[in-house]
């Protein structure tokens, strides 16, 4: 008899990550209920591409829709008997936080409030949220570990994650909802996100345009493969707590400068490099201790910087269909 696998419900599932754990769980013959509102804060045509991966396939079911929306919500569920929900839908982008922070509110607030209820009035099994290494601000203890203070967070968007971690606690203490949100450290890989460094840096090399590198070029970052940030997504979704928070990196922050070398390596051109202070919001450096990751959830990041780059750019070339 084939076990019964649960229905999951995936936010954002046009996204980056979204879309990444959504194909997993098809390719594992779960069950998926999408939801994404292709809002333009980058290029809309890379979300339906990664939704053309994914809307045929015969058990996923899309909703064009927003979280924000609240009788939208209440519909899927009670349309579908939703047992696990992995929410991944969000305003991202540190430095656009400070451009329209009242998106950031209706978005990462208020459609992550939604669901929470939704979570409440139809109970489901599990319920995973992405929370963001943003929150650890200016933390100067290193490597950032779930254990440390984030009451300072330097950017909107760094506020709305921590404030979702404290409305987790609250919707799981007060109502018994199994709750674990996970801080992603600098995501990267097929797919991603045109406003992160390694797409805008392939994309400025390849048109032979200048890179802007800021901080002058003294920034690490805990790059972490798409494929194992999946890996971790999917343990904490098969593994319910009350209530946790686990990093999600690499735990081998990367300089700058070296990863810039690692793509003028692959593609063959040496960057036109344009040197710029620290932008606000932004932190020198990310470093992610994933002991209790490692510990609770089996999770172990395989991918180093140079194999992870070399697979971005060969989708990158093939995606623009650049020889």
């Amino acid at each position: 008899m084939t076990e019964k696998k649960p229905i999951t419900l995936v936010t954002g599932a046009a996204g980056f990550i979204g879309f990444h754990v959504a194909k997993y769980l098809l390719d594992n013959d779960f069950k998926v209920i999408g939801i994404d509102n292709l809002n333009p804060y980058y290029d809309v045509s890379l979300k339906k591409a990664r939704l053309a991966h994914l809307t045929p396939r015969q058990n996923f079911t899309f909703y064009h829709e927003d979280i924000k929306n609240l009788d939208v919500l209440k519909n899927i569920f009670s349309t579908h008997k939703i047992e696990r929900v992995c929410h991944l839908a969000a305003q991202a982008g540190v430095r656009y936080s400070m451009e329209d922070p009242f998106v950031y509110q209706e978005s990462n607030v208020r459609g992550f409030l939604n669901l929470l209820e939704m979570a409440r009035q139809y109970p489901v099994d599990n319920f995973v949220y992405a929370s963001s290494s943003s929150v650890y601000g200016n933390n100067k203890r290193l490597p950032f570990s779930v254990e440390d203070n984030v009451d300072t967070p330097i950017s909107l968007y760094a506020a709305t994650k921590k404030s979702n971690e404290l409305m987790a606690y609250t919707y799981s203490h007060l109502f018994n909802i199994p709750l674990t949100g996970l801080r992603y450290f600098t995501v990267y890989g097929p797919w991603g996100r045109p406003d992160m460094a390694l797409f805008l840096f392939t994309r400025a090399i390849l048109n032979g345009e200048a890179i802007h590198i800021f901080n002058f070029g003294k920034m690490k970052r805990d790059f972490t493969y798409i494929d194992d940030i999946v890996n971790g997504t999917i343990s904490a979704l098969n593994n319910p707590f009350k209530y946790e928070i686990f990093n999600l990196g690499n735990s081998e922050p990367v300089e700058l400068m070296k990863l810039i070398k690692v793509i003028e390596q692959e593609l063959g051109i040496n960057a036109n490099k344009k040197f710029l202070p620290l932008q606000p919001g932004d932190v020198p450096e990310t470093y992610a201790d994933i002991e209790k990751t490692k510990k609770m959830l089996g999770y172990e990041p395989k991918t180093p910087i140079t194999s992870g780059v070399k697979k971005f750019i060969e989708w990158y070339l093939g995606y623009n269909n650049i020889d």
